[in-house]
């Protein structure tokens, strides 16, 4: 009986434990009380939908529909079937997910609760063929084709791009290195009339003067010493019918600004070494980590260039300052690599808060090839002590910077952070005494305002 008892023990487990076996899982895992609100969620949920679980407990699944974050629901079938149901969903970072609900009900046959339980469908196992198989869609590259974000800031450039990809005027895209100008370059593209014909990139602060010209305007037979017999025909001409995107137009040199004028106005220009001109029907999409107009003032850069090229201007805000799409773009990439590399990493929530607290100078390009990286040379779950030294040093460094140089008195970052909300919100609170107004201002959702405020400002005079 002893030996029984001691088996039992061996094999029983914590709350804590079976948590991390569900977060090992691959599938997501929700589950909603008969009021349909969210009461568990897994971390496959964080991957599918970029938001962080404490998001969304508490919240009503209509909320989180609401948000657009997939499509269909599945819900409704469920309470009206009250009985086991399977639907395909698509999420907003573009997923195709496999979702079943399954109810559970109580001795009145009326449902307690609803899990719900998803999953990346593997086609090849699921569909056999004999036809040859679809070119596979490269989710490294979802992301430039298909743009998402939680920002307000980004989401008004993302429809701008919308619009001004209908017709053919000329856009300037600023902002760091690494925010994904190439990217919205070619989402404009994609979604204009001259997505079926070439997409061209030249990037001007990697190439010489001379040979910069002779690659945008091609060149004629004895141009120049080395040119070859027949000559060659340029970035613009190859281009025709569709874009030429011409990054860092910032280090072009006023020889190549003037061409390069004629083009914008005219849609035509001469070869070098060449005298007939060439007219051309592209559309010209240029970007600069630089500011244009102070280099306009300054005489460095041509001014009727630069409002030829300004005729549309989508300032791209850096990553420290669209914090909301640090948590969905380390999922994103997350999953990306581990499909490319056939791993399952899982990431621990110590390591996106410092994620998320982190200034990333180098933008999405520096996150991207930071998950990479972690995949390929950390164990299945991805931990603190995983992280480069430089970077949890810089983010130690913020943080005393931002308390004034004094030593942080919280033991850990979560409890930082922690601290850093709850100032936030009783700031917020003292100000609107509203939760909806708190919500807005600190754009979380109004069912998460409400929680925060109940937990940070019950005790305070003003509360009641």
């Amino acid at each position: 009986m002893s030996n029984s008892m001691d088996d039992r023990k061996k094999i029983e487990m914590s709350a804590e434990m079976l948590k991390k076996i569900l977060d090992y899982s691959p599938n997501e895992i929700y589950v909603l009380n008969k009021d349909a609100c969210i009461v568990y969620a897994n971390k496959a949920y964080e991957k599918h939908y970029g938001i962080k679980r404490d998001e969304i407990i508490g919240m009503k699944n209509d909320e989180i529909l609401a948000k657009g974050y997939w499509k269909p629901s599945i819900i409704p079938y469920v309470l009206k079937e009250k009985k086991t149901v399977t639907i395909k969903q698509v999420s907003y970072v573009g997923k195709e997910l496999l979702t079943t609900a399954i109810p559970l009900l109580n001795e009145e046959q009326d449902i307690e609760l609803i899990i719900t339980a998803t999953q990346e469908p593997n086609y090849k196992e699921l569909y056999i063929t004999d036809e040859p198989e679809a070119e596979e869609i490269n989710e490294i590259d979802f992301y430039k084709e298909n743009l998402f974000t939680n920002n307000k800031r980004m989401s008004s450039v993302i429809k701008l791009c919308e619009k001004v990809a209908k017709v053919d005027t000329t856009v300037l895209i600023q902002g760091e290195s690494g925010t994904g100008k190439g990217v919205i370059a070619r989402h404009i593209h994609k979604k204009s009339r001259r997505k079926s014909s070439p997409f061209l990139t030249i990037n001007c602060a990697t190439i010489p003067e001379d040979l910069l010209e002779s690659e945008l305007f091609g060149y004629v037979e004895g141009a120049f010493t080395g040119a070859t017999r027949s000559g060659k025909e340029g970035l613009l001409e190859r281009a025709d019918g569709g874009t030429v995107f011409l990054d860092e137009i910032g280090e072009i040199s006023p020889k190549i600004q003037a061409k390069l004028l004629q083009v914008v106005q005219d849609l035509e220009f001469i070869p070098v070494g060449g005298r007939e001109v060439k007219k051309v029907d592209i559309r010209i999409i240029s970007a600069t980590n630089r500011n244009l107009y102070e280099m306009v003032q300054q005489k460095q850069f041509r001014e009727d260039l630069y409002y030829r090229l300004h005729v549309v201007n989508l300032q791209i805000p850096p990553l420290r300052e669209r914090r909301e799409d640090i948590i969905p773009l380390t999922y994103y990439f997350l999953s990306a690599y581990n499909k490319k590399y056939e791993t399952n990493h899982i990431i621990e929530q110590d390591v996106l808060d410092i994620f998320y607290g982190y200034s990333w100078p180098g933008n999405i390009r520096q996150l991207e090839n930071l998950v990479e990286s972690l995949i390929v040379t950390s164990d299945a779950s991805i931990q603190v002590s995983d992280l480069p030294a430089m970077l949890l040093q810089t983010t130690s460094e913020n943080n005393s910077h931002n308390t004034g140089e004094q030593e942080l008195s919280a033991s850990t970052l979560r409890t930082a952070l922690e601290d850093v909300e709850k100032k936030l919100i009783i700031q917020s609170y003292k100000r609107f005494r509203n939760t909806r107004k708190v919500a807005e201002q600190l754009s979380i959702s109004q069912s998460k305002a409400s929680r925060l405020v109940r937990k940070y400002c019950k005790d305070l005079d003003f509360y009641n």
